[in-house]
């Protein structure tokens, strides 16, 4: 299935001055992360305090990384995401335990998803996600800047009951507009790579990072 634009989700804010940037420059979705061992931790005061800056027609999307079932229902009833993301080896009856909308994230080179037919094995495990959302495998969740080998989505990409594929991983300005001409995602996942300092955006990556997007879908549609 082809779609008529690429969708923007910047991940790890944690400044209302970074949400309303990304809202200028265009960002479908921001992601506020509750990983207690990320750099872009929020708590859930501060967390609401976000929501708050968040304008209509931009989702909010909270991610979580073997959480508690506790904190992600509070999340959910305090800070009100569109969408959650898990990040880390949630089984597919726990992320549909919430009866909430939810992005299974996949970090692909990891043990047990080094070839295309192990990942598609694993994601169809999670048939009822949202999307799928592909990052690379890192010793943390996440977060690392790091590429992965697209190859590895080969088979993912070309099953019938495919689910919208978000790709993240070391995408920044100087890299996005590629993968998406390689790869054709319905949405791209970015967070160090518009970020000054881990959890604080750059305004001027964030706008160059849109425009990359539409360039390789420019050159998408030209192809």
């Amino acid at each position: 299935m082809s779609y008529p634009r690429t969708r923007v989700k910047i991940c790890g804010l944690t400044r209302p001055q970074d949400i309303m940037a990304a809202a200028r420059a265009g960002a479908d979705a921001v992601g506020f992360v509750f990983y207690p061992q990320s750099s872009r931790l929020l708590g859930l005061e501060q967390a609401r305090s976000l929501r708050a800056a968040v304008p209509a027609f931009v989702d909010v999307v909270a991610l979580f990384v073997n959480a508690p079932s506790q904190d992600v229902q509070a999340v959910i009833d305090q800070v009100r995401p569109g969408l959650l993301q898990f990040h880390g080896d949630e089984s597919p009856e726990y992320c549909a335990s919430f009866g909430h909308p939810y992005m299974r994230a996949f970090r692909l080179g990891a043990p047990g998803l080094d070839t295309p037919p192990a990942v598609l094995s694993a994601v169809r495990q999670h048939g009822a996600a949202a999307a799928w959302l592909f990052d690379s495998y890192s010793q943390g969740y996440g977060g690392s800047g790091k590429t992965f080998d697209l190859s590895l989505l080969d088979a993912v990409r070309h099953a019938p009951d495919c689910r919208p594929v978000v790709l993240a991983g070391g995408l920044n300005a100087e890299t996005v507009a590629a993968s998406i001409r390689e790869l054709h995602p319905y949405a791209v996942d970015v967070s160090s790579g518009v970020e000054s300092a881990p959890g604080i955006k750059s305004e001027e990556k964030i706008e160059a990072f849109m425009r990359a997007v539409a360039q390789g879908d420019g050159a998408r549609a030209d192809g």
